[in-house]
């Protein structure tokens, strides 16, 4: 591989990241070996096609915010390469599929047997490498199958009579990408040592904000009125501590009166385009988007900040870029239209 066709890519990080694909490309080769010919044919005939090997390249990138690429990176890499690839297998049989990945597929050259059971033995190959990291990974996993099994069923079964396909095939997406974002929080459970219950009592309480703001349908401005009116008595005893015991800074002098007219303005303009936004947009979309803060937030803790990060937020945070991805992706599918008041 000459390049990965990404714009801009630093030259050394791009030699590195060409250098980890063909390690993950040789343990492909070699993990998959074994001793029943026609076992051994079935499970390289979809990883010899090739693909774009975008969820081992996620985890290879993933790995430079920690201490970069090593045996256990690539074998992680290997499974989520494996993982996909077997359920790629399950989904041409299950989607009549003919054409994968610019070759006849399984089912087509072999039979719907032959293919679901050439995904069990890659399932069974890739639980074999994750069996390395830990009976705790390997329960991890297990559950996150449960629940893509379960989003798998359901839309398999399709919308009950009166129920909106399009609404029942977002909602199967949005638990599939759930039970992955679950099981990275889980992942960085393991590795903080306890819950990071800081964490999820923003991501519950800006989720919350979002849910009221979208159910009571008002306005932009008129929301913000009903936010500042509750905020207006407490501020109010607030400002009237700090004046009588001498610390306020407005009024001290133009500079610092001025600056904090400024940050007024800034924190109400932003406010204002995000009250407006959550009424206009799906609140799934919403939610999409408030993990642009956190991300920024993330990269300026390690390039900025430099600030370690373990092998084990690595893998967690992977899954929730992961889930994120599949959200995106059929959400954008979908041509999910936004609400009737964007329109206007």
């Amino acid at each position: 591989m000459a390049s990965l066709g990404i714009a801009n890519l630093d030259k050394d990080l791009q030699r590195e990241l060409i250098a980890g694909l063909d390690k993950v490309e040789a343990l492909l080769s070699r993990h998959i070996q074994g001793d029943y010919p026609l076992l051994i044919e079935t499970s390289r005939h979809l990883v010899e096609a090739g693909g774009k090997r975008f969820r081992p390249l996620i985890t290879l990138l993933a790995s430079h915010f920690g201490k970069g690429q090593s045996d256990e990176v690539i074998a992680a890499a290997v499974v989520c390469e494996l993982t996909h690839v077997a359920t790629l297998y399950h989904d041409d049989v299950m989607d009549e599929a003919k054409l994968r990945r610019g070759v006849t597929s399984a089912n087509s050259r072999w039979s719907n047997t032959v293919a679901i059971l050439t995904g069990d033995y890659l399932f069974s190959k890739a639980s074999d490498l994750l069996a390395d990291l830990g009976p705790e990974a390997v329960r991890l996993q297990a559950k996150t199958f449960e629940r893509l099994v379960i989003g798998q069923i359901q839309e398999t079964q399709g919308a009950k009579n009166g129920e909106d396909a399009l609404k029942h095939y977002l909602q199967v997406v949005s638990e599939i990408a759930v039970a992955l974002a679950a099981a990275g929080v889980v992942i960085l459970t393991l590795g903080y040592g306890s819950l990071p219950w800081i964490a999820l009592v923003l991501a519950i309480s800006w989720g919350s904000y979002s849910l009221i703001k979208k159910s009571l349908n008002l306005g932009a401005l008129e929301t913000l009125s009903l936010e500042t009116l509750f905020a207006f008595l407490p501020n109010l005893v607030f400002l009237l501590i700090i004046e009588s015991n001498g610390s306020a800074e407005f009024g001290s002098t133009w500079s610092i009166s001025i600056l904090l007219f400024g940050a007024g303005a800034a924190t109400v303009i932003p406010l204002l385009l995000f009250n407006g936004s959550t009424t206009r947009l799906p609140l799934s979309t919403v939610g999409l988007l408030q993990y642009i803060t956190p991300t920024i937030m993330f990269f300026i803790g390690i390039y900025i900040n430099n600030e370690d990060i373990s092998t084990t937020k690595v893998i967690g945070f992977a899954f929730i870029w992961i889930a994120l991805a599949v959200l995106s992706r059929d959400l954008y599918r979908s041509s999910r239209p936004l609400d009737d008041g964007i329109a206007k």
